[in-house]
């Protein structure tokens, strides 16, 4: 099975395993949100994954 790249290249994995991606919904329509909330979106979030999961989508990323 192909590894989806559009989505591969939107993700970390770092070197324990975890996978790391966005917060999804703060790329626009933030001037109304508090400061820390705009931070916050910009701060990389943990993606859950069983390794079930990670094998179907990301085989050449684990």
């Amino acid at each position: 099975m192909k590894t989806n790249k559009s989505f591969t290249s939107r993700l970390k994995v770092t070197k324990t395993g975890k996978i790391l991606s966005r917060v999804p919904g703060q790329n626009h329509f933030n001037a109304k949100a508090s400061r820390s909330s705009q931070l916050a979106g910009k701060r990389l979030a943990s993606l859950k994954m069983t390794h079930k999961e990670q094998a179907r989508f990301l085989p050449g990323l684990v």
